[in-house]
């Protein structure tokens, strides 16, 4: 069962949240290569051998998936547009991508939903990534003018946009520990990557405010890092942990430095004169968003730094074997008003789980729990006096869940991908049902 509309404030937003390489077809529309058809094309980084080319056939079908999102009647839509789309060599505009995102933000007004823009969600042009990528603090310039050229395009009816979804993920996930592109494994790469994504979003917020540009933001993923057992060492192996994945970015953001315990092992492969970014990278942002999962356990491991190793947990798990575990949610609310974000406002822009579909492609009554509890989660934190605007569900559709290819489903809506036919879910329904004011 979901909690009824009611128990959330009147202006709070439900919104379901997508991106644009897990469902918009990478391969046409004038869109160059990403360094994810490049990472997919090569053997062993894909666990079914796809990539996202076709995905969800969304360059096409937007209008019946924006249909979707209204029909069941959420107030906004959290998008991305595709950097490879928009400037195929990631400098130069591609006028038939941006017409694209033109239809589809026009689209969403239409069906009076609000759009949430978020800039870049991971597909960095192929050939941005040739000179460095993120390891190239000339990124930041770049990714500046992406974000400028939507807005010129795009912002006189965006209701928010944010410029990067979970940097730790473009940073650390993709260059330190390998499982996305570029799929490196190097702390010289990953070290600079985390401080040259925050660069680029420091630099991108300075742009847009000259631009005029408002409601601002970023959005960061958080996931409980627990000790595996009481000793000292699993203690600290989850402080180190927490330090690298929670803290890093937020503390950067809002002015409090980099956390000590991830500097012990990045520190050293910063870039040379790091300190001298930190003003800008903690520009004044509007509202903060917040990815929530999981939770994972840790204890210490020898070997190099950072000495952390991940034991297996007790709890009930999703399809990918993440931990459920909603308490979770209103505990990292609670943490960000407390340490970090203050009054600024938050928005929970990814929640959601994996669920391997039966005979029945509608069936998903775990997957109402999994969100009626966490709405819950949501609650407790907004009882606590924490300023949380909005709930936005991960995913719309089953989609291109990158290294795991298409076997994970996310979706409230079944994707067969095959006929691209598209199955709303017992949690569409449900979704539907709670916001029109009855009994999900």
């Amino acid at each position: 069962m979901l909690p009824p509309r009611s128990d959330f404030p009147a202006d709070f937003v439900f919104g379901a949240a997508t991106s644009a390489y897990q469902i918009e077809g990478s391969g046409a529309g004038g869109a160059g290569l990403s360094h994810w058809d490049t990472f997919a094309a090569t053997p062993g980084n894909i666990a079914d051998g796809s990539d996202g080319r076709v995905a969800c056939d969304h360059l096409n079908r937007w209008p019946e998936d924006l249909d979707l999102v209204r029909d069941a009647g959420f107030d906004a839509y959290r998008f991305s547009a595709s950097w490879a789309r928009v400037m195929p060599d990631g400098v130069t505009l591609n006028p038939q991508g941006m017409d694209f995102y033109d239809r589809l933000v026009d689209g969403m007004v239409e069906r009076g939903l609000k759009p949430f823009l978020t800039c870049h969600h991971w597909d960095l042009p192929a050939d941005l990534a040739a000179l460095g990528g993120w390891q190239n603090r000339d990124i930041a310039a770049r990714f500046a003018d992406l974000c400028v050229a939507l807005h010129d395009r795009l912002g006189d009816r965006l209701a928010s946009t944010a410029t990067l979804n979970e940097p730790w993920c473009i940073a650390w996930l993709s260059h330190f520990l390998g499982h996305h592109a570029p799929g490196l494994r190097d702390i010289r790469a990953a070290s600079r990557a985390m401080h040259h994504v925050l660069l680029a979003h420091g630099t991108a917020v300075q742009a847009l405010r000259a631009e005029g540009a408002a409601n601002l933001g970023i959005v960061l993923n958080f996931e409980t890092a627990h000790p595996a057992d009481d000793t000292p060492e699993a203690r600290h192996a989850a402080e180190v942990q927490d330090a690298i994945y929670n803290q890093w970015f937020i503390r950067a953001l809002m002015g409090q430095g980099y956390p000590q315990a991830a500097l012990e092992g990045i520190g050293p492969h910063l870039p040379a004169g790091w300190q001298d970014d930190m003003a800008l990278i903690a520009q004044p942002l509007d509202w903060l968003g917040v990815n929530y999962y999981t939770r994972r356990l840790y204890t210490a491991a020898p070997g190099l730094w950072p000495h952390v190793a991940e034991a297996p947990g007790p709890l009930p798990k999703t399809q990918m074997g993440w931990e459920i575990r909603p308490e979770g949610l209103t505990e990292f609310l609670t943490r960000l008003a407390r340490d970090h974000t203050g009054a600024l406002p938050l928005y929970v822009t990814e929640n959601g789980m994996a669920l391997e579909a039966g005979q029945d492609v509608t069936a998903d009554a775990r997957r109402v729990q999994f969100i009626g509890d966490h709405l819950r989660a949501v609650r407790a934190a907004l009882a606590q006096g924490v300023d949380v605007r909005g709930f936005f569900y991960w995913s719309l559709l089953d989609n291109y869940e990158w290294a795991f290819g298409y076997g994970p489903r996310f979706g409230l809506v079944h994707v067969d991908y095959d006929s691209q036919t598209r199955t709303p879910k017992q949690s569409w329904h449900a979704f539907r049902a709670m916001l029109a004011g009855g009994d999900a």
